[in-house]
């Protein structure tokens, strides 16, 4: 319970000098905080993720895959998600109804998501995705459901540039690249199941 009200703290209070997340990072963060309030019913930690998604302003971006017809996990899911373990407790539940009512503070435009489904066992690969030499670059991958995304990134040449190949429904990659090139982006399901996802960059 400390743990995640300290969490929670840090993200409501989100001081001034504090160096500001990459919205891919934020959507990363996020979404790992949500899983381990859904995993230990703590609805602290799963409106300190609300409030982090909330944060974001994603562009749907026009990567050729097979759509799934979903959305990447928003924070309205992640309240509803809050609202059965909140209920009876008047300070979560008035917690809820401040993130549901406060102004949107994200920034103008977010990370780009892109929306596929993707087999077990299968692979869906993105062969050209331009990032620009110098900049730092991000590329997130997220399922809504309990599956295993594997995520790798290799440069024109064919060289590994990333991997984030742990055992979870997110997989993130950042770099800096040297020059201004085109990409290849990779994401494997490992999981039991089928699933839709996002893939995000900035």
């Amino acid at each position: 319970m400390r743990l995640s009200l300290a969490l929670c703290a840090a993200v409501f209070a989100a001081p001034a000098f504090a160096e500001p997340l990459s919205p891919v990072k934020t959507a990363e963060l996020s979404a790992r905080l949500f899983a381990t309030g859904v995993d230990l019913q703590d609805p602290l930690l799963i409106l300190s993720a609300a409030k982090l998604r909330k944060a974001l302003n994603p562009v749907e971006g026009n990567l050729t895959t097979q759509a799934s017809g979903e959305t990447p996990l928003t924070w309205q899911d992640m309240l509803a998600a809050a609202e059965p373990l909140a209920e009876g407790d008047d300070t979560l539940t008035g917690l809820i109804a401040d993130i549901r009512a406060e102004s949107t503070k994200g920034v103008a435009t977010g990370p780009v998501y892109n929306i596929g489904t993707i087999g077990n066992g299968k692979s869906d690969t993105y062969p050209s995705v331009d990032f620009i030499g110098g900049e730092y670059a991000e590329v997130y991958v997220e399922a809504k459901g309990a599956t295993d995304l594997n995520l790798t990134v290799t440069d024109a040449k064919g060289r590994l540039v990333c991997s984030d190949t742990d055992r979870s429904h997110i997989a993130y990659c950042g770099w800096r690249p040297d020059r201004t090139e085109a990409y290849q982006i990779k994401v494997e399901n490992r999981g039991p199941n089928g699933t839709g996802y996002a893939l995000m960059t900035n």
